[in-house]
C-alpha cells in the first residue's frame, strides 16, 4: 500500500477555508483529513497557499490546441473557423496525436486540472480507413494521458453525417464509423485503466442521424457511462433541425431517449424556455466553455436558468484558445452580469464547485472532485503570494481563486496521491512549453 501525506496552508473544504489541513493518502485515495493542524509534521509534504479538489476539465478536443494563435487572426465564424480546424484534424496521426495530446494535458496538468473529458472524433485514417488497431487514435489519448499524470474519460464520439440528410464530406469520413451500430462495435474494444473511463458522445443532432441517435444513447444506458452531445452551439444548427424534424434539437434528443442525469449538453448556448425545461427536468447536465463559446462569437448560454431548472453545470476549455478552469469558471459569472447588468449570479463556492465536484461527475468520475475521506487524492494548489492573488484574507480564498487567479498561480497539481506538478514544474514532461511547440510544428 502506497502512502502520502500532505499538509495544506490552507484548503477549501466545500463550505469554507481552513487554515493547517493535513491531508493523508493510502493508494490514491484520502484516508483523513484533519484540521487544526499549525505546522507540517515530519514526513508530511508542505502545499503552501490554497489546495483545491484537483479541477475537472469537462469538454476537450486535445488537437484544437494546435489552432491557439492562429484563428484568432482577421474576421470570421464559427463556420470559417471550422474549415482551419478540418485542416488541423487532416494532419492527424496516431503519433502525432500522442505526441500533441501528452504535451496539451501536461499543460493542463500546470493549469491544476486533475481530469480532462476528451471529446474524440478523429477515428480513422483518410478516407475513413480504419488503421490495423480501428482505436488507435483513442488509444493515443489515453496513453497520452497516463504520461501526463491526469485520468481521463474518453468520450468516443459518434459521427456520421455532415449536416441533416447529408454524407460526410472528405474532412468528415476520418470521423465516421458508417453507422451506430458499427461505431458501439469500435467503442465497445476500448477498455478501462485505472486513469481511464470510457464514456460516448454524440458529436450533434446534425452528425447523427435521428434514426441512429437511440443506438448512441443506449450503448452509454448499458455501461452506465457518461454520455455527451454538442447542443444548440449555433443558431444555424437550430434553424435546420427545424426544417428537417419540425423540432429543436433539446426535442428531438429527447424524443430519442438521449437525456437524462448521465447525459450533458455542451455549449446549449440557443435554448428555447421549453429546451431548459427539458433539460433541467431530465436532469441532464450543462457544459458550459464560456472562453472558447466567447472567441468563436457563439454567444451567451443560460447557465442561471439551466441550473435554476435543475441541470448541474460543468466547465470545459474544448478549443483551448486558453486552458484555464478558474478562467472558465470566473467568465461565467462576468459573462451572466454583462448579459443581466447586475452582479452575483453564483458564488465563488458554487463556481468551484463546477470546476471540481460536478465536472467530475460529468465524466463519470464521482470519487473526485472533494477533500475528504474516501475521495480520490487529486488536489490543486493556488499561490496566494503572486501579483495576482496577493492581499486578500486567506479565508477569502475562494473568492481570490475564483475571481483573481488563473493558471499561472498553480503551484501544485497532485493526482492519485503523486505530484505531478511541484513549485510549478511537472515532474513527468519536463519542457511543456518545448513539447507543445515541436507538436505543433509537427503538424504545419
Amino acid at each position: 500500500m502506497t502512502r502520502a501525506t500532505y499538509w495544506l496552508e490552507h484548503a477549501w473544504l466545500g463550505d469554507r477555508v481552513e487554515p493547517g489541513v493535513l491531508v493523508e493518502i493510502a493508494d490514491g485515495r484520502i484516508g483523513a483529513v484533519r484540521t487544526e493542524v499549525p505546522a507540517p509534521p515530519p514526513g508530511a509534504e508542505a502545499l503552501r497557499g490554497l489546495t483545491l479538489p484537483g479541477l475537472a476539465n469537462a469538454h476537450s478536443h486535445a488537437f484544437h490546441r494546435a489552432l491557439r494563435g492562429t484563428v484568432q487572426v482577421g474576421s470570421g465564424t464559427f463556420w470559417t473557423w471550422r474549415e482551419v480546424m478540418y485542416s488541423v484534424a487532416d494532419r492527424l496521426t496516431p503519433d502525432t496525436y500522442h505526441a500533441l495530446a501528452r504535451a496539451v494535458y501536461a499543460e493542463m496538468a500546470l493549469a491544476g486540472i486533475t481530469c480532462v473529458g476528451e471529446f474524440h472524433y478523429v477515428h480513422h485514417a483518410h478516407g475513413g480507413t480504419p488503421y490495423a488497431d480501428p482505436n488507435a487514435m483513442g488509444e493515443a489519448l489515453i496513453a497520452a494521458a497516463a504520461e501526463a499524470g491526469i485520468r481521463i474519460t474518453l468520450l468516443d464520439t459518434c459521427y456520421l453525417a455532415a449536416g441533416f440528410d447529408q454524407a460526410p464530406n472528405a474532412h468528415q469520413l476520418r470521423f465516421s464509423d458508417g453507422s451506430a451500430e458499427a461505431w458501439a462495435e469500435r467503442c465497445a474494444v476500448l477498455k478501462e485503466r485505472d486513469h481511464a473511463r470510457i464514456g460516448a458522445a454524440i458529436h450533434s443532432v446534425r452528425a447523427v442521424p435521428a434514426d441512429q441517435l437511440a443506438t448512441v444513447a443506449r450503448f452509454a444506458e448499458e455501461r452506465r457511462a457518461p454520455l455527451h452531445v454538442h447542443l444548440s452551439e449555433q443558431t444555424a444548427e437550430n434553424d435546420a433541425c427545424l426544417a428537417a424534424h419540425g423540432r429543436t434539437p433539446t426535442r428531438l434528443l429527447a424524443d430519442h431517449g438521449v437525456l437524462g442525469p448521465r447525459t450533458t449538453g455542451v455549449h446549449s448556448t440557443h435554448l428555447t424556455d421549453e429546451d431548459i425545461a427539458l433539460l433541467g427536468g431530465s436532469r441532464t447536465g450543462t457544459c458550459m466553455c464560456p472562453t472558447t463559446e466567447r472567441d468563436l462569437a457563439d454567444g451567451i448560454g443560460p447557465a442561471v436558468a439551466l441550473q435554476r431548472a435543475g441541470s448541474p453545470l460543468s466547465l470545459g476549455s474544448d478549443s483551448h484558445a486558453v486552458i484555464d478552469l478558474l478562467e472558465e469558471a470566473r467568465a461565467m459569472e462576468l459573462n451572466e452580469r454583462l448579459r443581466t447588468r447586475t452582479r452575483g449570479h453564483w458564488t465563488a463556492a458554487a463556481l468551484l464547485r463546477t470546476a471540481t465536484a460536478d465536472g467530475h461527475a460529468a465524466l463519470g468520475w464521482d470519487e473526485a472532485g472533494r477533500i475528504e475521506p474516501g475521495a480520490l487524492a487529486d488536489l490543486t494548489t493556488i499561490a496566494l503570494d503572486s501579483v495576482r492573488t496577493a492581499g486578500p484574507e486567506p479565508r477569502l480564498g475562494a473568492e481570490t481563486a475564483v475571481f483573481a487567479a488563473g493558471a499561472a498561480d498553480v503551484r501544485h497539481t497532485v493526482v492519485g496521491g503523486r505530484q505531478v506538478v511541484r513549485d510549478g514544474a511537472h515532474t513527468l514532461v519536463p519542457d511543456v512549453p518545448r513539447a507543445l511547440a515541436a507538436a505543433v510544428e509537427a503538424l504545419r
